[in-house]
């Protein structure tokens, strides 16, 4: 049954996933939180989904900042349009640049083929004003092709700390038997598995600090309005998404 073959697929690749790296990068998020910085986090056309994943979240951190993808995600007519603009060289360079994002503060890019110019440029200009990167990429994949920026280089290659979302070249995992191509991506499941571990490794080291988790609690729970309210209004200065 492939349903089943996909479900297996997944569930190991989750199992496989870089802990070490998302611990790294919880203490790069906990340094930065600590010292009155901002977080940012980026992703084209359905990489954008793990900034979702991350921004007004239940159980999720109030101060991670999306930077909108203008023209990439799957709000944009004609679809296919997402896979040119994210080749754009310079455009990443112009989101970033007009962000608030500054000297001190992380920046987590998803891009599970690493390839494209959007997020390059992106961490490019962040390594040149001194933000923190941490990529989310596949290295499977990444390996697999070459770069489309003018540099040469790949995602991987530039960031602080790359953690592996464990994709396989091509993202897809399931063989169907008869046809030609696989099928069942891999990269949304593990990228959302990873920056939610990567909020709970957060929240447990900043706990250990001694510092108030800026975390959201359910709108749908009794207390949850004014739980919200509260640190929203308290951290007011790192967040820039209301």
């Amino acid at each position: 049954m492939s349903a089943k073959v996909y479900l297996q697929c997944a569930a190991d690749a989750v199992r496989a996933l870089d802990v070490a790296g998302i611990d790294r990068a919880a203490r790069l998020l906990v340094d930065a939180i600590q010292a009155g910085q901002s977080l940012f986090a980026f992703g084209a056309s359905h990489s954008f989904m793990l900034a979702e994943e991350m921004v007004y979240r239940t159980g999720g951190l109030m101060l991670v900042n999306p930077i909108y993808p203008h023209g990439m995600n799957l709000s944009v007519k004609p679809l296919p349009m997402t896979s040119k603009l994210e080749r754009v060289v310079g455009l990443g360079t112009e989101l970033l640049a007009n962000s608030p994002a500054k000297t001190g503060d992380v920046l987590i890019l998803a891009s599970t083929s690493g390839r494209n110019a959007v997020t390059i440029d992106m961490a490019l200009l962040a390594r040149e004003r001194k933000i923190k990167t941490i990529a989310i990429t596949s290295l499977a994949y990444t390996h697999g092709v070459g770069s489309r920026h003018p540099s040469g280089k790949k995602l991987a290659e530039l960031c602080d700390i790359i953690i592996d979302n464990g994709a396989p070249y091509g993202d897809a995992a399931v063989e169907i038997p008869g046809f030609a191509h696989k099928v069942g991506p891999l990269s949304s499941v593990t990228g959302c598995a990873i920056v939610n571990a990567l909020a709970c490794e957060t929240v447990k080291l900043l706990v250990e600090r001694n510092i108030t988790p800026p975390v959201f609690v359910s709108a749908n729970t009794d207390p949850g309005d004014a739980h919200n309210a509260r640190l929203l209004a308290e951290n007011r200065s790192r967040i820039y998404y209301l």
